[in-house]
């Protein structure tokens, strides 16, 4: 490995773990990187996997002071997504190259068209649930089996995961943007490191790439950690869209 591909690998890891951190959807760059350098399509996507784990850690830790109070949500939601990811990774090695990716893009676009609406299906949702006392703690019934679904997305490839959980908690979830954005990364960083840990048991990994990835995304993490939680949820609102997308785009264009 040439030190320019070091370089732009590493490079690379830096502004996937920001993005990460910050919406998600950071295997958009790292993932086509690999690809450039003549690694294989799944060897390139499970060494991503791992090396990104790091990352959603570091991010994740970022995040510590909106995580704060939310340990029973997290808990019960990281078990949606650590079964998800490995559902997701195990179907990653089974099926066909296409077989499951064909409804990426219909995932990726009501990810978006989910996040535009969200404040007023936010409203509608709060409105059915007041006869009842509100949105339970943990949010509306339907999020615990959305954020398995978006494990599975997340073990099989995860671009624009982020955009997908975010969608689902801003919606069933009465919370804040940011506190669900912390949420946000800790269920990344499971779905990753589950499916990751299934890679490393059956698949081939390269352990250069992955160690490369892993390092700048847990650099990425930091900085998405220091930034992201100034913006506003109007900002955070329109860059998950924006994100969401060109991950659209890559996918339909690809």
């Amino acid at each position: 490995m040439s030190p320019f591909e070091i370089g732009a690998i590493l490079l690379a890891g830096v502004a996937a773990g920001t993005i990460n951190t910050v919406v998600g959807s950071g295997t958009l760059i790292t993932f086509p990187t690999l690809l450039a350098f003549g690694i294989s399509p799944v060897t390139a996507n499970v060494s991503n996997t791992i090396g990104l784990v790091p990352g959603g850690v570091s991010g994740a830790v970022g995040y510590r002071r909106e995580l704060a109070g939310q340990r029973g949500r997290v808990l019960r939601l990281g078990a949606g997504s650590l079964i998800g990811g490995v559902i997701g990774a195990v179907l990653l090695l089974a099926l066909p190259e296409g077989a499951f990716s064909a409804i990426v893009p219909v995932l990726i676009a009501l990810g978006c068209l989910l996040v535009v609406l969200q404040p007023r299906i936010s409203t509608w949702v709060a409105r059915r649930h007041e006869a009842a006392g509100g949105i339970p703690t943990n949010g509306a019934w339907w999020v615990w089996p959305a954020v398995l679904l978006a494990g599975v997305y997340g073990g099989y490839f995860g671009a624009a995961q982020g955009v997908l959980l975010m969608a689902v908690m801003g919606i069933g979830i009465d919370e804040s943007l940011q506190r669900l954005n912390g949420i946000k990364n800790v269920l990344a960083a499971i779905a990753n490191a589950v499916a990751g840990l299934v890679f490393i048991a059956v698949a081939h990994v390269d352990w250069r790439v992955a160690g490369l990835v892993a390092v700048g995304s847990v650099v990425g993490g930091q900085l998405g950690a220091s930034y992201g939680r100034r913006l506003p949820a109007r900002v955070l609102r329109g860059l998950i869209v924006v994100v969401g997308v060109v991950a659209l785009a890559a996918f339909l264009l690809g």
